[in-house]
């Protein structure tokens, strides 16, 4: 997939929506990616985590239900578990997550964070 736009995508969510269609308006057509129908592996998750230049728990979405459920607040949760829980359980990953042609990544969260991958893409 590299040299492709991709977005983790949420489509009952509104920030996630916003992102998209900014991208669309800047000219982008990305791969849009259902995380939750087609939830990224271990593999993935780490591999995006490093590309946005953070741990584990910056792409958890404590708003989940399954967040509390499985108690992913915990402070003694190791990276290790954490990245095993969001690819069990893609509800708890936090959404838009935009993976540029480059490899690098971000956490589009607050959703205006588009416009600045947007101006750096030219």
């Amino acid at each position: 997939m590299a040299g492709e736009w991709i977005i983790w995508h949420n489509p009952k969510c509104s920030t996630s929506r916003f992102v998209l269609q900014a991208l669309r308006d800047g000219g982008l057509e990305p791969v849009v990616r259902d995380y939750q129908k087609d939830p990224p592996s271990e593999a993935e998750l780490r591999a995006v985590l490093a590309a946005a230049g953070i741990p584990a728990r910056g792409l958890l979405r404590r708003k989940s239900p399954a967040f509390d459920e499985l108690d992913l607040g915990g402070a003694a949760r190791s990276e290790d578990e954490l990245v095993a829980a969001m690819a069990a359980h893609p509800e708890v990953i936090e959404r838009p997550v935009v993976i540029m042609p480059d490899g690098r990544a971000r956490l589009c969260r607050p959703k205006e964070t588009v416009f600045a991958l947007l101006e750096a893409a030219g």
